[in-house]
C-alpha cells in the first residue's frame, strides 16, 4: 500500500490537480483526497459513463477494451484509466497545469 500512497501523493503534486479518486466497480470509493461529498458525486456519475464509454468500444471491436478516457470541461480535465476491479480518477484544472 505504500507503493499506491507514493503514486497518489506524486500525482496530486502535479501543478494543477484538484484531486484524485480510486473507486472499485461497483462505484464505491476505495481512495480519495476530495471531500466526501464531491467523491460520492463523481463516483456515482462516472460509473456509468465508464460502462457505456467501455461498451461502445466493445460493440465497435468485441476483442478491444476501454483503456483511458480523458474529458475535458471548461472548468476540469478528468482523466480515468478503469482496470479490472477498480478505476482511477484524476481531476485537473487544465487552466493551472
Amino acid at each position: 500500500m505504500t507503493d499506491v500512497e507514493d503514486i497518489l501523493k506524486r500525482i496530486s503534486a502535479h501543478k494543477g490537480v484538484v484531486g484524485t479518486i480510486i473507486m472499485d466497480c461497483d462505484a464505491i470509493p476505495v481512495r480519495t483526497t476530495l471531500d466526501n461529498s464531491t467523491t460520492v458525486q463523481y463516483c456515482q456519475l462516472y460509473m456509468p459513463l465508464i460502462r457505456k464509454a467501455r461498451g461502445c468500444v466493445r460493440d465497435i471491436d468485441p476483442q478491444n477494451d476501454l483503456a483511458f478516457l480523458r474529458l475535458r470541461t471548461k472548468k476540469h480535465e478528468i482523466m480515468i484509466a478503469p482496470e479490472k476491479d477498480y478505476l482511477f480518477i484524476v481531476i485537473q484544472n487544465p487552466s493551472e497545469a
